[in-house]
């Protein structure tokens, strides 16, 4: 990210969160991998307490979005704000599921020890030690209907059981934002709305949730919202509105004619 001085970006993020209730705010951010511009001027803002799908094309920016706003992934330039604060002082304040988690399936795992990993580093000494129970692990696995399934191993798991699991374990962090890099690779229909359900119930006790998503077809049923990305963003709002055919012609179309005038190194459009 470019350098500002504290004075600099106080005055950006009184300008961004004045009379704001949003809990994500992203500016004019541009992410650079060598000679590719993987994300150009991105903005948007997200209000605490919705349910947002991120849609897009394969190589579209969603992950590099989501490494972005964790702060995995430097910016080259903009500013990305967390709760009013800058994402490297948001640490705790969000939650990621990322596309493939990187689990040896075969070794013996249960779903609790699984879950149990979120709370490194927390809890009393005892916790730490395995000597008692950590009641919030338990909460998380009963919000998302996995406590029966508390001792199963992971590799025998259905893969809408796998993301309940990874879920819970992203909730013992106990994280306002839940970020979800494509949870439906690999569940079948029936397993997905379970998930949903599962979503649902966490946006409607305050959490605030984005989740990649492939599938166009139940967005409307699905998502409070929708985000549309190709580099840029393309469109955001009701998603029963935003999926104009000049909407899908940027997510999916011939549009190379757009970023001809965006090249890596250059940033403010017009000049």
């Amino acid at each position: 990210m470019e350098s500002v001085t504290p004075q600099e970006l106080n005055v950006v993020c009184n300008n961004l969160c004045e009379n704001c209730s949003c809990c994500i705010q992203v500016s004019d951010v541009c992410v650079e991998f060598e000679n590719v511009l993987a994300l150009d001027n991105v903005s948007f803002s997200i209000k605490a307490g919705t349910l947002t799908g991120i849609v897009g094309p394969n190589g579209g920016g969603k992950s590099t979005l989501f490494n972005s706003l964790v702060g995995l992934q430097s910016i080259s330039h903009g500013t990305i704000l967390i709760n009013n604060m800058p994402s490297n002082r948001s640490l705790g304040k969000i939650s990621y599921v990322p596309q493939k988690e990187r689990i040896n399936w075969r070794f013996p795992l249960t779903v609790e020890d699984v879950v149990s990993l979120g709370r490194i580093g927390k809890g009393s000494i005892m916790q730490k030690l395995g000597f008692t129970g950590n009641p919030i692990v338990e909460e998380s696995l009963r919000k998302v209907d996995m406590w029966d399934h508390r001792k199963a191993l992971v590799a025998n798991l259905s893969g809408g059981q796998r993301q309940r699991t990874f879920i819970a374990r992203a909730l013992t962090q106990e994280a306002d934002i839940l970020l979800l890099d494509e949870a439906f690779s690999g569940v079948d229909f029936a397993s997905q709305e379970g998930v949903i359900d599962v979503l649902r119930s966490l946006r409607d006790e305050g959490k605030t949730i984005l989740m990649a998503t492939h599938d166009l077809n139940s967005l409307s049923d699905r998502f409070d919202e929708v985000l549309c990305i190709n580099r840029h963003i393309c469109a955001h709002g009701n998603p029963e509105s935003v999926f104009t055919d000049e909407v899908l012609k940027e997510l999916y179309g011939a549009h190379g004619e757009l970023f001809a005038e965006h090249q890596v190194g250059r940033h403010n459009h017009g000049t």
